[in-house]
């Protein structure tokens, strides 16, 4: 078994602009890059774990995520590292198009999306992070059982509380993030990445 980051992807990995699909478009949060490489050198491995409701909003196909993933993985690969999973719920019970307009268990702050994840890469998700910017995503680290970080950065603008959605950590942003889990966890390298790329990701 091993462990993983789970990291929501729209205002914690990269920036947020509402429904895009443009691989263009897409831009790492700061201290994103650094962060990936910290964790991924200190043997976790990395996964997206996101609510794409723009599909059952009819906002765009849900064919176009895959080139959303291919630049994920690309862009990852250019820093040294590895995306080992890119999970996505297309659902929305208010959506237009049918197909998607259900209530599921893969939409956070539903555990879904982390269980399989868990099962298809062997994951001990108890030995493991979910990383997102407001507190549906806390809530399905909760209910996966993983801890829970929340990055504090104006993504959560209605602070709904209850049990499950009060995170273990707060933070600034992804840099900081993997400072905490460093320092939390035990620190056992499996991996590292080329010295060349920490040097450039770090400047």
């Amino acid at each position: 078994m091993q462990r993983a980051i789970f990291f929501d992807k729209d205002g914690t990995l990269i920036e947020n602009l509402p429904y895009n699909v443009d691989p263009s478009l897409i831009r790492f949060m700061p201290g994103a890059a650094a962060a990936l490489v910290a964790l991924y050198t200190a043997g976790y491995r990395l996964f997206i774990i996101s609510n794409q409701s723009g599909v059952a909003r009819g906002y765009f196909a849900e064919a176009a995520l895959a080139g959303v993933q291919q630049w994920l993985a690309s862009q990852f690969s250019a820093i040294g590292v590895v995306l080992d999973g890119f999970s996505y719920c297309p659902h929305h019970p208010a959506g237009r198009v049918a197909a998607y307009t259900t209530i599921c268990n893969c939409r956070k702050p539903a555990p879904g999306m982390l269980l399989q994840a868990a099962r298809d890469h062997q994951i001990d998700l108890g030995q493991s992070w979910m990383i997102g910017d407001i507190l549906d995503d806390v809530e399905a680290g909760h209910r996966a059982a993983c801890k829970t970080m929340l990055v504090n950065n104006g993504g959560e603008t209605e602070w709904v509380f209850g049990p499950l959605r009060k995170p273990h950590i707060m933070v600034r942003d992804l840099a900081a993030a993997a400072d905490v889990i460093l320092a939390t966890d035990a620190y056992r390298p499996i991996r590292r990445a080329p010295a060349a790329l920490f040097q450039e990701v770090l400047m």
